[in-house]
């Protein structure tokens, strides 16, 4: 290769190949880029090679999207820097400008910290900074599960996590991209300045060619959605990258918004002995009015629901296992938890609506002596602990049975419905695993109506019925008018799934609008697109 920046694979990198959907690709060279000008000009020799391009950061990514499909395997952790900080003048909003190999989990420790490497800063940007450092608390509010995930990452699968029921995603924290196209030519984006006339977009690279495009036609349905292009009319076109699986770009600089920090956090794990009480404190809670209940004002920032059989999992690893000892004895009558965080700036306030909160518990049929709270950052940890060992948990069974079999994974579905369907989808995921004997574990943002449904193989065979189910489960969940990636993206694995949601025809739309930014079809290809479609 030309480029000193391009390396070829060997075995030193054979980790870049796979991410954690356990999926494994392949690549015949690698690249470590640091600036926007290195991606730049290591794309500008895949595209007159016609050597296809598969981008990835931390690999925390569980729809494969991260993994090599072939060609060159390009990696952005070594692009980690903060590279500028801004105030805007009337709102008095900080916003930082990042590359897109920055963590998730050292994000958040600059910022609650308020320490930042400035030296290669403006003065401009380091006033800001100086008035950041001054300023109450911020924080940055989308909070995926995996806090190892890079931003650039984020970016692309318009990540969220349980937060976002009442934040919302990735996408509304995201003012400004600097992208790099697969022919190395670059776009500046930022919000509220390049707009798409009705379905028909323009975009002009920073050297000053013009790229037109039409969006789909499809209508994006009405729940927590990262299924494929983001497309309404006349919408701001910063948001067709956001949520893109990288197929459209490579970001490589980020402007990410702060919101100032609560001054109060409080979090409530509640109990209850059927599934259906559960499901009914959700919707109190939601500030739904049911009969034979008061209908409640608590406002709460996430509602995170655990099946029976999840819980399950957790008294057994408590029992057995001593890196989970610190969590609370789960007590047996239970088969169903629902996990509430309440943001507010004053005592009297959050008090009001923990004593609301608890009147809920009750309408639905729970028990507050049974209920943990949570005040202190200490405790608030050790229920955090408590939703992220299930899915651990879970990753540590199925890494066990894949000892015994290779071909086995856990399948875990990432799919969202409208709020009505809530209830009947439920009911289907419990009977439809009972009749094929799966075993399973459900968690995950029931507030948003997205669950993951996560099917524990034992098996080839189950892992084949496991596979038909989640098929089956896609067909269905968009005819309710769902999504069939409300969080994780489409990446590779999901591909056919997006198809079932918009069908042929807009797939097709949606391939076309790829190739007004990829007309060799070498970025991230296999992202979005199944295989067989990739050259319609």
């Amino acid at each position: 290769m030309a480029n000193a920046l391009i390396r070829p694979m060997s075995g030193e990198y054979e980790e870049y190949l796979r991410d954690e959907s356990r999926s494994v690709g392949k690549a015949e060279s690698i690249s470590f880029p640091r600036t926007t000008e290195d991606v730049s000009s290591i794309l500008k020799e895949m595209y007159e090679k016609k050597i296809p391009v598969t981008v990835h950061g931390s690999r925390t990514g569980l729809a494969a999207a991260a993994v090599p499909y072939e060609g060159h395997a390009m990696n952005m952790s070594r692009m980690d820097k903060v590279l500028s900080c801004r105030q805007d003048e009337q709102t008095g909003i900080f916003y930082f400008t990042l590359q897109p190999g920055v963590l998730l989990s050292e994000l958040r420790k600059m910022i609650s910290g308020k320490r930042f490497q400035t030296a290669d800063w403006t003065e401009e940007a380091k006033a800001a900074y100086t008035a950041f450092c001054r300023a109450p608390e911020q924080f940055f509010t989308p909070d995926p599960t995996e806090a190892s995930a890079s931003l650039g990452g984020m970016v692309n699968c318009n990540a969220s996590g349980a937060r976002s029921f009442h934040y919302g995603s990735v996408r509304g924290y995201i003012n400004g991209l600097k992208v790099v196209l697969m022919d190395g030519e670059t776009l500046t984006l930022r919000r509220g300045e390049q707009f798409a006339q009705g379905r028909e977009g323009t975009l002009r690279t920073d050297s000053g060619k013009e790229i037109h495009f039409t969006l789909p036609s499809y209508q994006m349905p009405h729940t927590k959605n990262a299924s494929g292009y983001y497309a309404e009319d006349n919408m701001d076109l910063i948001d067709l990258f956001i949520g893109s699986d990288g197929t459209l770009g490579v970001t490589c600089e980020i402007e990410i918004r702060l919101l100032p920090l609560p001054q109060i956090i409080w979090g409530v794990t509640a109990f209850f002995d059927q599934e259906e009480k559960a499901l009914r404190y959700v919707r109190l809670i939601r500030g739904e009015q049911l009969e034979g209940c008061d209908r409640f004002d608590i406002h709460p920032v996430s509602a995170e629901f655990f099946n029976g059989d999840a819980l399950e999992i957790l008294r057994r690893e408590k029992r057995e296992n001593s890196a989970f000892a610190q969590i609370h004895d789960i007590p047996q009558q239970y088969e169903t938890a629902i996990y509430v965080e309440l943001h507010g700036d004053t005592e009297e306030d959050m008090t009001n609506r923990l004593l609301e909160l608890g009147k809920a518990i009750q309408q639905a049929g729970g028990k507050e002596e049974d209920t943990w709270v949570a005040r202190s950052q200490t405790d608030l940890d050790r229920l955090m602990f408590f939703r992220h060992a299930i899915p651990e948990c879970v990753n540590m069974l199925i890494d066990q049975r894949k000892k015994k079999n290779k071909e086995i994974t856990k399948l875990g579905t990432d799919m969202a419905v409208p709020d009505a369907a809530l209830e009947e989808t439920m009911a289907m995921y419990n009977t439809m695993l009972k009749e094929r004997g799966l075993q399973s574990a459900i968690w995950g943002h029931v507030g948003n109506n997205h669950l993951h449904v996560n099917i524990l193989p034992n098996d080839s065979e189950e892992y084949r019925k496991g596979k038909e189910l989640y098929n089956d489960w896609a067909a269905k969940i968009t005819a309710k008018g769902g999504a069939v990636s409300a969080e994780h993206g489409v990446g590779k694995l999901k591909a056919g799934f997006l198809k079932v949601m918009y069908g042929e025809e807009h797939i097709g739309e949606m391939r076309q609008l790829k190739k007004a930014f990829d007309p060799q079809n070498l970025l991230n290809r296999g992202n979005l697109f199944a295989p067989e479609e990739e050259n319609k």
